[in-house]
């Protein structure tokens, strides 16, 4: 298994598998918003978020089995899309909201393994 369950000395310089259930739960999250607010009449924005979130969960379950590269930048772009997706797909209320609040969690935490695994030698 790729992730690290122990922080041992090197403490936040570790990829931990906490990283990747919090994405998971994440991805969920975000792929069920659209069903809590007001937002049925707006197919596009219903699509593209379940893509996005359902996108997330894959990877990070990916994550979990072999850890690669490329995994965490998607994540990092699925997030950052999240938070733009808003402004894009011209939506607004607490939808909006959440996803801005999602997408960051999503892209810092991605940002995060990203500098956590800066040095590792990862396929691609």
């Amino acid at each position: 298994m790729a992730t690290l369950d122990k922080a041992g000395p090197m403490g936040l310089f570790q990829h931990r598998r906490w990283e990747d259930v919090t994405m998971m739960i994440l991805g969920a999250a975000i792929l069920v918003s659209p069903m809590f607010f007001d937002t049925i009449s707006n197919t596009t924005v219903i699509a593209v978020t379940a893509l996005v979130g359902a996108a997330l969960v894959i990877l990070a379950g990916m994550e979990q089995l072999a850890l690669r590269r490329w995994e965490q930048y998607l994540a990092l772009i699925g997030g950052v899309w999240v938070m733009a997706s808003p402004f894009v797909l011209n939506y607004a209320g607490q939808l909006r909201t959440w996803h801005i609040v999602l997408g960051a969690a999503v892209a810092f935490l991605a940002a995060l393994e990203i500098w956590q695994d800066r040095d590792r030698d990862l396929e691609a």
